[in-house]
C-alpha cells in the first residue's frame, strides 16, 4: 500500500521541440520527487514517437523516474519505457500483457466505474486510473468521476489508484485527501504561470501535507 500520494506526470499531447522539452523536463524533475511520467503524444507517426520517447525516457531514467507509454504497449521496448497505460478502447489487458511481458508496468483507465476497476485489478493491472475529476483542456473526458470513488478504492483495494483529469495546484488537495495514490497532472504543471518546476514543488508539498492516514 502507498501511504503518501505521489506525482504521476504526463507530457503535453504535442511537443514541437523535443530537445528543448527535455531540458525543461530535467529542471522539472529536479524540483521535487516525481514517481513516473506518462508519454502521451497524440497524432504522431510511430517513428517520431519512438524517437521522442527514447529521448524523454533517458531523461526520466537519469532522474530515477519510471516511464509509461500511453496506448502503445507495442512500442514500449523500442522506447526503453517501463510499461504502458491502456484505455478501454485500446488493446485489451491480456493482449497488452502478452506484448509487454510480466515485469512491465501496465495501468488501465477505468473512468468512473467500480466494475471496470475490479475487472482490471482481477486481471492483474498494476494500477487503475479514475477520472476525469475536473474540466481538462488536454482532452474531452469520456466520463466524470466523484471523489468518493477514490476513498472507496483506497479503503477496499490495495492496488494503487491514479486520479486524472484537470488536476492543478489549486484543486489537488481534495483529490489527495480523498485517497488517490497518484495524481496525474498535465497542463496543471506545463501551463502553470510560475513554471513547471514551481508547480511540481507545490504539488509535492500538497502530497506530503494532505495524504489520508493509512487504513487498518
Amino acid at each position: 500500500m502507498i501511504e503518501t500520494c505521489q506525482i504521476y506526470l504526463l507530457t503535453p499531447p504535442a511537443i514541437e521541440d523535443v530537445p528543448a522539452f527535455c531540458e525543461i523536463l530535467k529542471t522539472t524533475l529536479a524540483a521535487a520527487p516525481v514517481a513516473c511520467l506518462q508519454i502521451r503524444l497524440k497524432d504522431i507517426e510511430d517513428s517520431a514517437l519512438v524517437q521522442a520517447g527514447t529521448a524523454i525516457t533517458a531523461v526520466c531514467h537519469a532522474a530515477g523516474v519510471e516511464v509509461i507509454l500511453n496506448d502503445r504497449p507495442d512500442l514500449v521496448e523500442q522506447t526503453g519505457a517501463d510499461g504502458a497505460h491502456i484505455g478501454q478502447e485500446d488493446m485489451d489487458y491480456y493482449s497488452s500483457r502478452e506484448v509487454l511481458g510480466g515485469d512491465a508496468i501496465l495501468g488501465v483507465t477505468c473512468h468512473n466505474s467500480k466494475e471496470l476497476a475490479f475487472a482490471a485489478a482481477k486481471a492483474g493491472a498494476d494500477y487503475v486510473a479514475f477520472g476525469a475529476f475536473f474540466e481538462t483542456p488536454t482532452k474531452d473526458p469520456k466520463a466524470r468521476a466523484e471523489l468518493e470513488i477514490l476513498t472507496w478504492w483506497h479503503e477496499a483495494v490495495e492496488i494503487p489508484s491514479v486520479a486524472i483529469g484537470g488536476i492543478t495546484v489549486d484543486n489537488a488537495k481534495a483529490v489527495i485527501a480523498a485517497g488517490a495514490d497518484f495524481i496525474a497532472v498535465c497542463s496543471g504543471v506545463w501551463s502553470h504561470p510560475d513554471g513547471p518546476a514551481a508547480a511540481v514543488s507545490r504539488l509535492s508539498a500538497l502530497c506530503s501535507e494532505h495524504s489520508p492516514q493509512p487504513f487498518l
